[in-house]
């Protein structure tokens, strides 16, 4: 498979790169996002098969067509393994209504499968040239970084330097930035993670900078971006079990994670409707009632992972449909308040004893609004993050103690260190050190 650049999107004559070199770069040289030359679509044959695949024979068939080029199958193979080796179960929550958990994995957040899928395809192309060192460069609103963090912690050749918004990611999350040491370093930046995610796109086209081989693992890179279309078709094959049409509802911040989703449409999955579910960052929302795309600052709320102002990766979903009115045949979003958000959290919980997290609950207001709208009935929303990551908010609306995990009780008594930035030029003069 190769990749263009979105800025690129009207020229017959673009260039274009390998899955290799597009990774290794993640934005083009002209800042615009990678974007796959096609989107091939599986066989009816295989899609019939799928039914009774194993998560690894999912997971391989999905990707192959991407890196087949630069991973030999054998690699892929033991990349895809070790990416979803813990579970993503569907879980009902009322008649119909069903979440599919993706905080079982190591640092209990869904960005756990497009960190460990990166991790490990920069750990195969660093094998073959030792002497390379890479730089990871990451900006989180909360659990990206922890992801990222975890995934690449100790790979081989690669430095992993991670900004996050002071006072603006939970204690849990911080620690979860901050306290891994090796070759996580962590930057704690006076701002939101607007102002994170812009000073990561300046520091790929300063050209001061080329000669420390940057790469992000946010989802802007398709190494981070690409792989979780994967648990979209596990969702798929649970929801035939329990008959549960594929109407889908996503917590939504930076758009990857819903435009992985309709990738995997465009491929065969047999979704119905996608619906992106923001906090008060509505520029999307906006954007579907208006057709006027104004990004505006992020505003800090419950559901911290979401507060984005100008989410990335929504140039992607345009890019899956001609134009807006075909958008609409597929895609919805709404934005809710912290107040919606918190009284979600505590009606589920009493009338069905499921624990929603913030951006859980808004996923859940997402679908029900949705298929009221379409007087549907059944559908799926995917719970992004344990709880126990957002432990304080959630004890305190629904009245409980949550035990915490194994893997977040280890964190709790280490030291964290970070390093405090306030500008680009004070980003820049560390990476330059």
């Amino acid at each position: 498979m190769r990749y263009f650049s979105l800025n690129q999107k009207n020229n017959s004559d673009k260039p274009t790169v390998s899955f290799q070199t597009a990774v290794k770069q993640s934005l083009a040289p002209d800042k615009g996002l990678y974007y796959p030359l096609s989107v091939p679509r599986l066989p009816d044959s295989v899609l019939r098969e799928m039914e009774s695949m194993t998560k690894t024979e999912i997971a391989l068939h999905l990707m192959a067509p991407y890196v087949e080029e630069d991973i030999p199958q054998e690699e892929l193979q033991k990349i895809v393994s070790e990416t979803v080796d813990f579970d993503f179960p569907l879980v009902r929550v009322s008649e119909n209504i069903y979440s599919l958990e993706l905080f079982h994995g190591p640092t209990m957040a869904f960005k756990d499968v497009g960190a460990r899928f990166m991790a490990r395809c920069l750990g195969y192309f660093n094998r073959k040239k030792p002497e390379e060192k890479t730089r990871v460069l990451v900006a989180t609103s909360g659990d990206t970084g922890g992801a990222v963090a975890n995934g690449f912690l100790n790979v081989e050749g690669v430095e992993v330097i991670i900004l996050y918004p002071k006072g603006k990611v939970s204690d849990i999350q911080q620690r979860q930035l901050t306290t891994l040491g090796h070759n996580i370093t962590a930057l704690e930046v006076d701002g939101v993670f607007d102002d994170c995610q812009d000073m990561v796109k300046k520091a790929f086209v300063d050209s001061d900078l080329n000669h420390l081989n940057l790469t992000s693992a946010n989802s802007i890179n398709v190494a981070r971006w690409l792989p979780q279309m994967i648990y979209y078709f596990y969702a798929w094959q649970e929801a035939k079990k329990h008959d549960i049409p594929l109407h889908i509802a996503v917590p939504s911040g930076n758009f990857g994670n819903i435009c992985a989703g309709m990738v995997a449409w465009k491929m065969g999955l047999p979704a119905e409707h996608f619906v992106a579910a923001t906090n008060v960052n509505d520029t999307v929302p906006r954007f579907m009632e208006t057709g006027d795309y104004a990004p505006k600052p992020s505003t800090q709320t419950i559901s911290n992972a979401m507060d984005v102002g100008n989410p990335s990766n929504f140039i992607r979903i345009l890019n899956l449909t001609e134009n807006k009115e075909s958008l609409e045949q597929i895609f919805s979003s709404y934005s809710f308040s912290d107040a919606a958000t918190k009284a979600t959290m505590k009606s589920v919980y009493e009338a069905h004893g499921y624990v929603l997290d913030p951006h859980g609950a808004v996923g859940y207001l997402g679908l029900t609004r949705w298929l009221k709208s379409q007087n549907k009935q059944g559908g799926v929303f995917l719970e992004t993050a344990h709880p126990v990551k957002f432990k304080d908010i959630v004890e305190k609306e629904l009245g409980i103690i949550i035990e915490i995990p194994p893997q977040i009780m280890q964190l709790m008594h280490r030291e964290k260190k970070y390093q405090q930035v306030h500008s680009y030029s004070d980003l820049k003069e560390f990476l330059l050190d």
